[in-house]
């Protein structure tokens, strides 16, 4: 049982178009709770240096974010066009031999 668990666990799971859909909307809804929370901890903030602080990490922490869900939705559009033409691999690379003689 061992070798169909090691197969089951080396095979990508198959991406769908929800999938991506899926992986935009966590991103948002991800996005948008962190901005609530810097919105709240702006709101309490009684010093400019202090301001500044809380904006720096903010936007530290929200390009961080950023490139990271960029690079997870990027992998998943490129699983998707593999997959999508990987059943139309055995259509080129091979020409008959005689192609291009005359």
């Amino acid at each position: 049982m061992q070798p169909a668990a090691a197969e089951s666990a080396a095979e990508p799971v198959p991406v769908s178009l929800q999938t991506i859909a899926n992986a935009y909307r966590d991103y948002t809804r991800k996005s948008i709770e962190e901005f609530g929370s810097f919105v709240e901890q702006l709101s309490g903030v009684r010093s400019l240096d202090k301001a500044m602080t809380v904006q720096s990490e903010f936007v530290k922490r929200a390009y961080e974010t950023s490139v990271a869900e960029s690079q997870k939705i990027c992998e998943l559009h490129n699983r998707l066009a593999k997959q999508t033409l990987d059943p139309f691999k055995g259509l080129t690379g091979k020409t008959p031999a005689t192609h291009g003689k005359s």
